[in-house]
């Protein structure tokens, strides 16, 4: 089974975005945290389809952890041993 990695889909010049990210960034200083990656909805057009505005988007293994605020209850929900994106 592979390491759980978080997604952050965000957008230039986006204040939830820089938000979310700075949360994300504070909270791995006290737990620990997947690998975040970022990925910016306007260079690639299946994003933008996807989440359009809905922007910020935090993904565990791909599937949608909360939007727009950072649900820090859902993503240790989902973290926690014996969890998955799946479950």
């Amino acid at each position: 089974m592979a390491a759980p990695r978080l997604t952050l889909v965000h957008r230039r010049d986006c204040a939830l975005c820089e938000e979310m990210l700075a949360q994300l960034e504070a909270l791995g200083r006290t737990v620990a945290l997947p690998p975040i990656d970022l990925l910016d909805i306007d260079s690639d057009p299946l994003l933008r389809r996807r989440h359009g505005l809905d922007v910020p988007v935090l993904l565990l293994d791909g599937a949608v952890v909360c939007r727009h605020r950072l649900d820090r209850r859902e993503l240790a929900r989902l973290l926690r041993p014996g969890r998955g994106a799946q479950a």
